[in-house]
């Protein structure tokens, strides 16, 4: 079976904050078809977000399809509020790193 890593099949994959307590992630695909492939597949689902960041599934806010722009956008709780002691990305813009080595099975 062969994979496709997400950042071949998309233009944008992005973050920031979504307020003091929460980050937004940002993906948008290079076309609607790939776009469509990983939505219909369910492939980006809340366990694997929690899995991949290392956060409870619970903290997995919310995952939204947005298809005027062929994008997903996730919202989940940031582990420490921005700004906070111990907080190293005060603006949420590094942490989409964790999608940049994400690799989907083959997608029907």
């Amino acid at each position: 079976m062969s994979t496709v890593r997400l950042t071949d099949i998309a233009g944008v994959i992005r973050s920031k904050n979504a307020g003091p307590f929460e980050l937004t992630l940002d993906i948008m695909f290079r076309d609607a078809a790939w776009y469509q492939r990983v939505r219909q597949s369910g492939a980006l689902d809340a366990a694997r977000i929690a899995a991949l960041y290392g956060v409870e599934e619970a903290d997995v806010i919310s995952i939204v399809a947005f298809d005027p722009a062929n994008a997903i956008k996730i919202t989940l709780k940031r582990p420490l509020a921005s700004g906070a002691i111990g907080d190293c990305d005060v603006y949420g813009a590094q942490q989409h790193a964790p999608l940049l080595g994400l690799v989907f099975e083959e997608l029907e």
